[in-house]
């Protein structure tokens, strides 16, 4: 948990008030979704608080960057949307401006880095706008797009630094608050900070003793740092894309110092666990910065012990195959989903007497490999490297016990740092 920062009321001195938000709101209306608010049982059991959920997920696209992209557009004169406008993204902010600009019939360019992948590029193009792919990098394609701002005589529209955007981001809290009007909490996802500008805005306007708290990854953590006066470089990659930003914005910056409370800083590991914790308990499938504040929960038991907690799941847009990794790593973490390598002589029916061992003891065999060549055993023995599913680490003890007192070397090597090596007699 970071330093807490000290609040300040909104005044006049900040890019956006709480009449912006409103304004936002009502030039949006009808135009995005009023996404759903849930309370969640089986969370609230777990952290011994409400938990209140606000499904993102729901809009078009599958993220509140509709909110924010839209609310800039309407706001462009009949000049600026005959040019046409350019945006640099490599995901929700791109297909946001992409659907709304389309609706609209204002031309949309949007830039995107190299190595943005191939699903996102289809569904932006298939949302109606023209995408160049330039650059290695964000930054790279950033420069390409503020290029053909000026060689083209557009409008650029900023993913988060930009108050039009902010008031629409906005937006999503005063539905959250029409919702659940007494929450004590809302805890946000910051990237660049348009989101949780906007939403303190619109929060502390309404109910001023509400925390906002703020999340970010381990590997960005650039708000946190900037209203600390100090530089980080990003830690390379992170499931957690959406809030993946080298650096916070200038406008966004001054809103989260003046209203935000707190920023946690969440591991990537925790994230993942979030992600399947999301669709185990609540079938919502949310992409890692949707599930950073549900990540950032496990930093705060005690401080929302018996209080009203909001999550803003901000957006859906993960990848089928991360999704399935990550729902398999947490079941490793969880010693639901086990790798173990079993020392037995090299004799007929060894690895039927395994098998049989494991079946006994109720665990369900997904892989086997034997390893001769390579195994670390004397070579009249071979080692099989098993995979079983068990019900949970108990259970997965008591099948390396049946196994040891059958005569078998069992041990752990699944990776999961609570138990890796360790015999279950260890």
């Amino acid at each position: 948990m970071t330093k807490r920062m000290k609040p300040a009321s909104a005044d006049a001195g900040l890019p956006i008030g709480i009449t912006d938000v409103e304004a936002a709101a009502e030039r949006i209306a009808g135009q995005v979704v009023t996404t759903p608010v849930i309370r969640s049982g089986p969370l609230s059991e777990r952290f011994d608080a409400e938990i209140f959920l606000k499904l993102e997920t729901f809009q078009f696209t599958a993220s509140f960057k509709e909110r924010g992209a839209l609310n800039r557009l309407l706001a462009l004169d009949a000049d600026e949307r005959r040019r046409g406008v350019v945006a640099m993204s490599a995901g929700n902010h791109a297909q946001g401006v992409a659907r709304h600009a389309a609706r609209l019939g204002i031309p949309a360019t949007i830039v995107m880095p190299l190595g943005t992948p191939f699903t996102k590029v289809r569904n932006t193009e298939r949302l109606g706008a023209r995408v160049e792919l330039v650059g290695g990098n964000l930054q790279e394609a950033l420069d390409h797009a503020l290029a053909l701002v000026e060689r083209e005589g557009r409008v650029f529209v900023h993913p988060f630094d930009d108050p039009l955007v902010m008031a629409g981001q906005g937006t999503l809290g005063l539905e959250f608050l029409k919702a659940v009007p007494d929450l004590d909490m809302m805890v946000v996802p910051i990237g660049g900070g348009g989101l949780i500008s906007g939403v303190a805005t619109a929060a502390k306007a309404l109910r001023p003793e509400i925390e906002v708290i703020g999340v970010q990854s381990a590997a960005y953590p650039s708000m946190k740092a900037a209203l600390e006066g100090r530089e980080v470089a990003p830690a390379g990659m992170t499931i957690a894309e959406g809030i993946a930003v080298k650096a916070a914005g200038e406008l966004t910056r001054r809103v989260v110092a003046a209203l935000v409370e707190d920023i946690l800083i969440v591991e990537e590991w925790r994230i993942e666990d979030a992600i399947d914790l999301l669709v185990e308990v609540e079938k919502v499938v949310a992409e890692g910065a949707g599930a950073a504040p549900l990540a950032a929960l496990e930093l705060a038991r005690e401080r929302i012990r018996g209080r009203r907690i909001g999550l803003v799941v901000t957006g859906g847009n993960i990848d089928p195959r991360t999704l399935s990794f990550c729902m398999m790593r947490r079941m490793v973490r969880d010693g639901r989903l086990c790798r173990l390598r079993v020392t037995a002589p090299d004799l007929p029916g060894a690895l039927s007497r395994v098998a049989g061992v494991i079946g006994d003891a109720r665990g369900n065999i997904q892989e086997v490999v034997h390893q001769r060549p390579f195994a670390r055993a004397p070579v009249r023995y071979t080692e099989i490297e098993i995979v079983i599913e068990t019900k949970d680490r108990d259970h997965k003890h008591a099948v390396m016990r049946a196994l040891e007192e059958a005569d078998f070397e069992v041990a752990d090597i699944s990776g999961d740092t609570a138990d890796t090596a360790r015999t279950a007699r260890g």
